[in-house]
Order: C-alpha cells, then sequence, then structure tokens
C-alpha cells in the first residue's frame, strides 16, 4: 500500500488548525461546563492523538521529511499552548504556569528555527514524554469530569498538571544541555 507523500505533514497542518477552533469551543462555553467544553474537549483529545498516526505513518513508509520534523513539535506546541492558554483565561491555572510552559516551548521552537538552515532539531525522548503529560494533564483539565465524578477528579488534575510541568521544565534544560554540548563538539 502506498500513501501520499505528504499525507503526514498534512495531518500535522490540520492539527494546527484544529487549535483555533478547539479554543473558541471552550472560551465560546465561558465556564458553564456545557456541550462545547465537552467537544472542545473532544477536539484537543483527537487532534493531540493524531501527533503519533502523522508520526507513524511517516516512519513506516519512510517519507519522514525535515519539513515534518520542524511542524510536528511545533503543531504539539500551538495544541498544548492554545490550551494552556485558554485555561488560565477562564482561571483555571495559575498564570504562572503558563508563563513558564510557554517560555520553555517558545524558546524551544525559537532555536530550532534558528538552526533549521544549519540542521533539523528532532524531537529528544524527554520532549515526547513531556508531550505525553502535557496532553494527559491538558484533556484531564479540559473534560469536566466533576460534573459527572465529583470534585475529587481536581486532585488528580493537579498531580497530573504538576507532574506535566516538572516534565517541561527537565525537558527544557535537557534540550539546552544537549544544544550545548552539540555545538561545542561541532566547533572543536
Amino acid at each position: 500500500m502506498t500513501i501520499p507523500r505528504q499525507l503526514p505533514n498534512a495531518i500535522t497542518i490540520v492539527r494546527i488548525l484544529c487549535a483555533p477552533v478547539f479554543v473558541w469551543l471552550l472560551l465560546a462555553d465561558d465556564g458553564t461546563d456545557g456541550a462545547l467544553r465537552w467537544w472542545a474537549a473532544a477536539l484537543f483529545i483527537v487532534a493531540i492523538a493524531t501527533d503519533g498516526i502523522d508520526g507513524y505513518l511517516a516512519r513506516r513508509y519512510e517519507i519522514v521529511t525535515d519539513l515534518g520534523k520542524l511542524l510536528d513539535p511545533i503543531a504539539d506546541k500551538v495544541l498544548t499552548g492554545c490550551a494552556f492558554v485558554a485555561l488560565s483565561i477562564l482561571g483555571e491555572l495559575p498564570v504562572w504556569v503558563v508563563v513558564l510552559v510557554l517560555v520553555r516551548e517558545l524558546g524551544i521552537t525559537l532555536h530550532r528555527l534558528l538552526v533549521a538552515t544549519d540542521h533539523v532539531v528532532a524531537a529528544a525522548w524527554m520532549g515526547k514524554l513531556k508531550t505525553v503529560a502535557q496532553a494527559v494533564a491538558l484533556s484531564l483539565a479540559l473534560l469536566p469530569l466533576w460534573t459527572l465524578v465529583g470534585e475529587w477528579i481536581h486532585i488528580v488534575n493537579a498531580i497530573t498538571m504538576t507532574i506535566a510541568v516538572v516534565l517541561t521544565v527537565a525537558s527544557g534544560l535537557d534540550y539546552v544541555v544537549t544544544a550545548v554540548r552539540a555545538r561545542t563538539s561541532r566547533r572543536a
């Protein structure tokens, strides 16, 4: 079976385009925990879950591209960044958490773009683990599960969000250390 060469990149681009729709649905719900919030959460979960699909297709059919390596982490950051900001706007996430996460994400994305003409920096294992942790934490925070199971779910949400933030910081530090070592070894 053959698939179109640009299918993985097209999936990635669709993931990016889902972000503003997801944000609109979430903010249009305005904290009422109604149908729009459920739709927003569902769209986020589907969009973030397709991260594995585009990567799998690219590797499976040997159609990995530099553009895909660059766009895939950007799609993750757009989706998760929008979710962090929207949850903060709704007053459900402290602003300092959002600032910390966005500084890390924007800083690394900017670095990737700056060095893209020299070489493409693919996501490392710790960055992938951070993305999974963020996806789980944000999915739980977005789903208004408290309306079904009770307020105790906020404890689970706080724990998963803490893990995601810690991994965000740790993977950022890992990225910086790896980049500095690579630059030093290229000069030597």
